[in-house]
């Protein structure tokens, strides 16, 4: 738990009461690989911090084909914030790509913590912005460079992921298929 309080502090400030009213809300819980945090159809009912691991954000396009969106790793919240906020079902998977190790918080006891600490909305609201503005520096340079320059800005960004992904995950948030990447990869090194 500490390190969730410690990443919370980031955003704002947090009395010795208030942490320990939210140390008591959140629990650690285990995800095997490919296990899913939340599926497509399902209305998102926890929030997770993650301790251990790599989780992906992916959906099946019109063809079948498994589309990733992107990565979410150590240290960072993971939620599929659409579903929870308005409690609708999902578009989209959160799957797990590593065997991972979380402090997952309810909805109940999220809501609770919520009510509860003062600040707590400003405090979240700033850790939202900082990953909406993760997810568009991720996402912009896919859309207007080649194939060869996206994997090499992904290994000079996210060197802590690059050998911890599955070829094919890779392969699909790069837009390419597996073969393309793999031949990419030898031409590299």
């Amino acid at each position: 738990m500490e390190t969730v309080i410690n990443y919370l502090l980031q955003f704002g400030n947090l009395n010795p009461q208030q942490i320990d009213f939210i140390t008591k809300k959140g629990r650690e819980l285990s995800f095997n690989k490919d296990d899913y945090f939340s599926e497509a159809g399902k209305i998102a009912k926890q929030v997770g911090f993650i301790l251990e691991g790599i989780l992906r954000v992916c959906y099946y396009d019109n063809k079948g084909g498994d589309v990733t969106k992107y990565f979410i790793d150590e240290n960072n919240f993971v939620v599929d914030l659409h579903s929870f906020e308005n409690k609708i079902p999902s578009s989209e998977y959160v799957q797990a790509v590593t065997n991972c190790k979380l402090i997952i918080f309810s909805r109940r006891d999220w809501e609770d913590i919520s009510d509860t600490i003062v600040g707590w909305e400003s405090i979240i609201n700033k850790i939202i912005k900082k990953s909406l503005i993760q997810k568009i520096e991720r996402r912009s340079p896919l859309v207007s460079e080649d194939a060869t320059t996206r994997y090499l800005a992904f290994m000079e960004t996210y060197p802590q992921l690059v050998n911890r992904i599955p070829l094919s995950y890779l392969a699909s948030y790069l837009g390419v298929t597996q073969s393309s990447l793999s031949r990419i990869r030898k031409s590299i090194c």
